[in-house]
């Protein structure tokens, strides 16, 4: 990893791109209105729906509720894009939405149990995604909410960092290799050797090794550009490496 205060090299993490990554679109929603930070700010919520779906349960709501609280918020986050360039800790989108949400739960949720089931169109449909399946099949019973959320958020970027690899990987046709060579990316492998690698993709030991170095450099690539995308400044990029890992412990 690039220390503290270094620039970050991996691509869409340079000062200049900064104008464009996804949460500075966002941010911009608030300003003046664009079918491109429409489109963003929708981006946005389809995406992080769930680790907020895991805090409102870890909360004490019942999955009914949980469901129709993380619509409604969500449904008021795009309508009132105002708030967004208004909001004092708007730098890192998941403490900005976090704090929206316990806002909305603190002050509004009487009121949108009162009326759940009939309002407005809900932007997501929960049910249909598997929320309270996916929520069951979570460990967080020993966890607070606040950690709760944060451990999913974590695991969700680790999962889109290591899909956008195997994207990668399929479009050149390596898929098969991606797979074999993917469980040395946070270490050697207990369960296969790099010789063991090599002898079932046809590759010598060192030739596994050089690729599984490749892979790891742009496995950090991938990593910092989806927290970039996240992010308002490239200077909390290595905040946030710090914090994703952290929130494991």
């Amino acid at each position: 990893m690039t220390p503290p205060g270094e620039e970050a090299k991996g691509p869409g993490t340079r000062v200049g791109l900064f104008s464009t990554t996804h949460w500075s679109v966002v941010l911009a929603a608030g300003q003046q209105e664009s079918p491109q930070a429409t489109e963003a700010t929708e981006k946005l919520c389809r995406t992080y729906w769930y680790p907020l779906y895991v805090y409102v349960r870890r909360r004490g709501c019942g999955p009914e509720d949980a469901e129709d609280l993380t619509q409604e918020f969500f449904a008021r986050f795009l309508a009132n894009k105002s708030v967004v360039a208004a909001h004092p800790n708007r730098g890192k989108s998941r403490w900005f939405l976090l704090t929206s949400l316990q806002h909305f739960l603190d002050n509004e949720w009487d009121r949108a149990r009162a009326g759940k089931r009939g309002g407005a169109q809900p932007v997501l449909s929960l049910q249909a995604l598997g929320a309270e399946e996916r929520y069951q099949r979570e460990r967080t019973d020993s966890l607070t909410p606040e950690k709760a959320f944060e451990r999913r958020w974590a695991v969700l970027l680790l999962e889109r960092v290591m899909e956008g690899l195997r994207q990668e990987a399929e479009a050149e046709a390596k898929g098969r290799k991606f797979e074999a060579l993917a469980t040395f990316l946070w270490g050697d492998s207990g369960s296969s050797s790099y010789a063991e690698t090599g002898e079932r993709l046809g590759m010598s030991e060192g030739a596994v090794k050089v690729v599984v170095h490749r892979l790891r450099h742009r496995y950090e690539e991938r990593l910092r550009a989806e927290i970039a995308e996240t992010v308002a400044t490239p200077e909390e990029i290595e905040e946030e490496i710090r914090d994703l890992f952290a929130a494991f412990d």
